[in-house]
């Protein structure tokens, strides 16, 4: 079952075609890599499929609706209700705790739960750090607070920007351990990455090329 479709979609910034007639259909279920230069349309493409912008031509169909015919307030209610977003820059509020970074993206969506968002930071290995401050946690550990922050309200898509970009050797381990499971699990997973051992833990990798689909992989795994 086809879960996103991009159809002949195209993106134009003044005299800059940022995206040029691309065509891409995800799986439900399917775990994407988005690989590409700097300039190639790698932040585009993501901002495009995260409701964070629109694009100039074509059609971008997430579970049944064309979202690219949607307004400004009901992208965000489609982000809020559909999409998990793991940032590169972590984008956790200091002076909240872990758990309360989780609870914030469940005030936004419907009530938070303190039990719920304990439970998603032990899922990613942070149940016992939950009362800490991003300052007093690892890049790696705010790493794994954003994806509990993605999970708790249990997206249909999870849509990940350079999730690995700030992090160690060891840290990206446990990070992609966390995303296999994920995607063991049934989710669906677009990560937008420059490191190839991320990109081939995808099942397929899309490499963009000023703003066109250079190739599609196939990957072993």
């Amino acid at each position: 079952m086809n879960l996103l479709e991009l159809k002949d979609i195209s993106k134009i910034y003044g005299n800059v075609n940022a995206l040029q007639h691309i065509n891409l259909t995800v799986q439900q279920g399917e775990w994407l890599a988005i690989m590409g230069p700097s300039g190639s349309g790698k932040s585009t493409m993501m901002n495009i499929i995260g409701c964070m912008d629109k694009p100039s031509n074509g059609s971008v169909i997430l579970d049944g609706t064309n979202i690219s015919k949607e307004n400004a307030k009901s992208l965000t209610n489609i982000r809020r209700d559909k999409i998990g977003l793991i940032f590169q820059q972590f984008h956790l509020i200091n002076y909240l705790t872990a758990l309360e970074n989780v609870m914030v993206a469940q005030y936004y969506h419907s009530m938070p739960d303190e039990k719920e968002a304990l439970q998603a930071l032990e899922r990613v290995g942070l149940g016992e750090r939950a009362k800490h401050l991003p300052s007093q946690l690892s890049g790696g550990e705010q790493q794994r607070v954003c994806i509990a922050r993605a999970l708790i309200n249990y997206p249909m898509l999870i849509l990940a920007d350079e999730p690995t970009g700030n992090l160690d050797e060891a840290n990206e381990g446990i990070v992609l351990d966390i995303f296999k499971q994920l995607h063991k699990e049934g989710s669906t997973i677009i990560v937008v990455t420059h490191d190839p051992e991320v990109a081939e833990e995808a099942q397929r990798t899309v490499v963009l090329e000023h703003g066109r689909i250079a190739k599609i992989v196939q990957n072993e795994r």
